[in-house]
């Protein structure tokens, strides 16, 4: 059926329209990639800011909406005050402030 017949059955209405919907075949639809509830949101970016926000998730090999959403959290983890740091992270941190600096 194309476009143009399906148009035209739906608005004689009857049970025809209804039951070629039936007898269709399920979407594919692609699986999650997490069991945590997403919601999808726009943000209009100016092209220079999106272009280095693409090439950052390239060479980090992510995809562009899941790097923006690393830096976002890491931006809220950064106003919470009760936000933990691995022990690792922390280590560095001390040696990185230990090493003498060339004056």
């Amino acid at each position: 059926m194309n476009r143009d017949d399906a148009t035209r059955q739906f608005h004689e209405g009857g049970d025809r329209l209804a039951e070629l919907v039936d007898e269709g075949q399920p979407a594919r639809l692609p699986t999650p990639d997490s069991d945590v509830p997403m919601v999808s949101r726009s943000v209009r970016l100016p092209l220079e800011t999106y272009e280095r926000v693409r090439a950052a998730a390239e060479a980090r090999g992510l995809g562009v909406t899941t790097l923006m959403r690393q830096w976002i959290e890491a931006g809220l983890a950064d106003l919470d005050d009760s936000a933990t740091v691995s022990l690792a992270d922390v280590r560095r941190a001390l040696a990185a402030l230990a090493q003498p600096t060339a004056a």
